[in-house]
């Protein structure tokens, strides 16, 4: 490990947070396409595969928030266990009614549930945010090393959830994504020592985190960044089908994820000056322009070397995302302000992975990659409109909060 992200880890209960975390999001790169496989594998049908896909995604991006805004308010572990144990359940009906071929709304009311799942990741990044409140090089650091978890999950995650519902049985990829949540949330929860004190409603203001015009702007870019994630998964599976090796689509998923952590791994090491809205910026247009070539890709082999330079631009693009969030939103409200930004992703899947599942029915995977090419251009086209709500200053509004609510959390340490 280079010494910048070594630095990070000097801080004690660190090292196991960020293990806790890495096994809680498993599911985030194993659940949405282990349904979409398991569905196709038992029926054959895309369209239902991906719109199921799409309910579960809507469905967290839905609670999501609303999880995280009672995290705020009460504390990961008061909130997260109950919310995952829920999660769960759905899980587990869900499972059953696949199996048992029961009618089609009843995997629609169980992959609804199974939003209750929390941002694992929002959680562990506030904790980061807490011990480095003030040491932006050092939270920059540590925000680059969440992205690099991030792809390690999506470099394993989909290998080892279409691997088994294809080897094993259909089931399998979903049920293993729920016993890494159960692990990892209940051993996040258990480590109190880092945990983010709650802040009490009197120290809310009212309405939500997304009152923030800044933080709109990552939300709504999200919503086709995630699109283009989503209509990805879909298509290359079924990319990856018509051409007799459904079970390589987990190889060439997990390519497009090793592009994103390298980039990621050098980002985090990186002094950079400038501005953040401008890299972010950069990252969303090179995001755009990397979906074009996936329309040249004729085999597996060109597909993945497309992937892969197309994930370079993701994880940059995140870690970037990140710090804006925590610029624009007050501290209060992080893991909400953090959340939302996922609930933007979540959205977008669903969209594009309906979208995804349908085109492929109609026309083929060939034609599918058009999905995130339009994705792409409009993630681009809603980044340029609201740069300048991200480049300008913050209100003065929120910076007062947040420097109130600083003033009274560091007098309560000091008594």
């Amino acid at each position: 490990m280079s010494s910048p992200y070594r630095a990070i880890f000097a801080v004690p209960g660190t090292k196991g947070f960020s293990a806790a975390g890495f096994l809680g999001r498993m599911p985030l790169s194993m659940m949405g396409i282990g349904v979409v496989t398991m569905i196709s594998q038992l029926t054959g049908r895309y369209g239902l595969a991906g719109a199921l896909s799409a309910t579960l995604a809507m469905s967290a991006a839905v609670l999501g928030p609303l999880i995280s805004r009672l995290v705020d308010r009460h504390g990961q572990r008061r909130v997260l266990r109950p919310a995952a144990l829920a999660a769960l359940a759905a899980v587990a009906g869900l499972l059953v009614c696949a199996q048992q071929r029961m009618p089609d709304w009843t995997l629609f009311v169980f992959a609804a549930g199974v939003g209750c799942v929390p941002s694992v990741g929002s959680m562990i990044r506030a904790r980061w945010a807490e011990i480095y409140r003030g040491s932006p090089r050092e939270l920059h650091t540590a925000y680059a090393w969440e992205s690099i978890v991030d792809e390690v999950c999506f470099i394993f995650g989909p290998i080892i959830s279409i691997g088994l519902s294809t080897a094993w049985f259909p089931e399998a990829g979903p049920l293993l994504a729920a016993g890494f949540l159960l692990v990892g949330v209940v051993w996040l929860t258990a480590q109190r020592a880092t945990e983010p004190v709650p802040h009490p409603r009197a120290q809310h203001s009212r309405g939500s985190a997304l009152r923030s015009r800044g933080l709109q702007v990552l939300v709504v870019t999200f919503v086709a960044t995630g699109a283009i994630f989503g209509s990805i998964d879909v298509v290359t599976v079924a990319f990856a089908e018509e051409r007799g090796h459904k079970a390589s689509a987990s190889l060439v998923l997990a390519v497009y994820a090793l592009g994103s952590c390298l980039a990621g791994a050098v980002f985090g090491l990186l002094r950079l000056r400038g501005r953040t809205s401008t890299r972010w910026l950069v990252g969303v247009c090179a995001m755009a322009v990397s979906m074009i070539p996936l329309q040249l890709a004729g085999n597996l082999p060109l597909l993945a070397v497309a992937l892969f330079v197309a994930g370079l631009a993701i994880a940059p693009t995140m870690v970037s995302t990140m710090a804006l969030v925590e610029q624009h939103v007050p501290r209060t409200e992080l893991t909400e302000g953090m959340t939302w930004t996922s609930t933007g992703l979540a959205v977008g899947v669903a969209l594009g992975s309906s979208a995804a599942g349908w085109v492929v029915d109609a026309s083929g995977a060939d034609a599918g990659y058009v999905v995130p090419v339009v994705a792409g251009a409009l993630a681009a086209a809603v980044a340029f409109l609201g740069y300048r709500r991200l480049s300008g200053p913050v209100p003065e509004k929120g910076r007062a909060e947040d420097d109130r609510h600083r003033r009274t959390d560091d007098d309560e340490r000091v008594a």
